[in-house]
């Protein structure tokens, strides 16, 4: 684990949009094309409405990642993550975000996201008022904003989400960084760049397309990353 990796731009792949069958060589893919940041969506069907993986799958992908020199970006799009944070951590994540729409405990889940040693993440969704963080300065290591509802892989970004991020960027100041998560590609990812976002989570765009490795290098480099 690098623990500075996420003090620099950096390209997070979703294993969501991957192939289940070979995640392991796919995840080798963009880390050979210089990803180090791997992101891994986990959803109830209860706070978002698709299922999807749980600790077993960042547990599957510790060793590969870590010995690469990577991070395991765990999203949980889960109720009450707070109940979770545990298997996660042991399972080997690097930073755990959960949603404050999530809980009605944010400062309890993200207390136990960093006594479990991770970094403590503070997802937003698109429908809630950026001014939700402000009572939670200091409590959050990354800020997440969703650029599309959560929920569904592949959706189209957001129009307008740059006014957003410019307005999370100018609360949480210039050290924090600032995650957006949804139809992240190459034209999107350059935006949202320019509007203070530093890590970009690229699924669909990367894993649905032929050349896996170029589509990365193509959203790193639109990206500033």
């Amino acid at each position: 684990m690098q623990d500075d990796l996420l003090n620099t731009r950096q390209v997070a792949p979703s294993v969501l949009a991957s192939d289940f069958a070979r995640v392991g060589a796919q995840v080798e893919e963009v880390m050979t094309a210089g990803a180090r940041v791997i992101h891994i969506d986990v959803m109830d069907g209860a706070f978002v409405p698709a299922l999807s993986m749980g600790p077993q799958m960042v547990s599957a992908l510790h060793d590969q990642v870590h010995d690469a020199g990577g991070w395991l970006d765990v999203h949980l799009m889960i109720e009450r993550p707070e109940r979770h944070v545990e298997a996660f951590a042991a399972a080997g994540a690097d930073s755990i975000s959960v949603h404050v729409e999530a809980t009605p405990h944010i400062h309890y889940a993200l207390k136990a996201v960093r006594e479990a040693d991770c970094k403590a993440g503070l997802a937003l969704n698109p429908g809630t008022p950026t001014t939700a963080i402000d009572s939670l300065a200091g409590a959050f290591d990354l800020l997440l904003c969703m650029t599309v509802n959560p929920g569904w892989g592949g959706q189209p970004y957001i129009p307008g989400s740059e006014a957003r991020i410019e307005d999370l960027r100018a609360r949480i100041g210039s050290d924090v960084p600032l995650e957006v998560d949804g139809g992240i590609d190459v034209p999107t990812a350059g935006s949202a760049a320019d509007a203070g976002a530093t890590l970009f989570v690229a699924g669909s765009s990367i894993y649905g397309a032929e050349d896996v490795a170029a589509a990365y290098r193509e959203i790193a480099a639109a990206a500033g990353a």
